[in-house]
């Protein structure tokens, strides 16, 4: 009757381990907010040259002002790429940043071409939670 006994709570404790440790793996990453901790990765040199590509395409960029806006794309993210080298950058620093380069960008546009640009960045930018993929 004891060993009847010992091995139901056995089993019953093996069952519920068995449960925990299966609700802890089905947790989200990053904690409770789910989601992305920390800046998006920086995109290759191939992936920055397909934005430029379907900016191109969005916007019509003529081919000086292509190869204007790509140097700008990839001295951006070079930048980017060695604040986040150095440690964990400020988010007002990295917000300051990406307003300053998305400035420059639009330097180099015409005013019908900066609405497009600033649309376009809108229908772009990751969704806040949700962890952008680049190919």
């Amino acid at each position: 009757m004891i060993l009847k006994t010992i091995k139901t709570i056995s089993l019953v404790m093996i069952i519920c381990v068995a449960f925990l440790s299966n609700s802890t793996y089905a947790q989200p990453q990053g904690g409770q907010r789910g989601g992305q901790q920390g800046p998006p990765p920086i995109p290759s040199a191939k992936q920055i040259k397909k934005m430029i590509n379907e900016l191109t395409t969005e916007i019509s960029l003529s081919e000086p002002q292509e190869l204007e806006v790509l140097e700008l794309y990839t001295n951006h993210f070079k930048e980017i790429k060695d604040k986040i080298k150095s440690g964990r950058p400020d988010r007002d620093e990295m917000q300051s940043i990406r307003k300053n380069f998305e400035d420059d960008v639009k330097e180099v546009l015409s005013e019908d071409q900066q609405e497009l640009y600033t649309r376009y960045l809108n229908n772009n930018r990751p969704k806040k939670g949700r962890r952008e993929k680049r190919n």
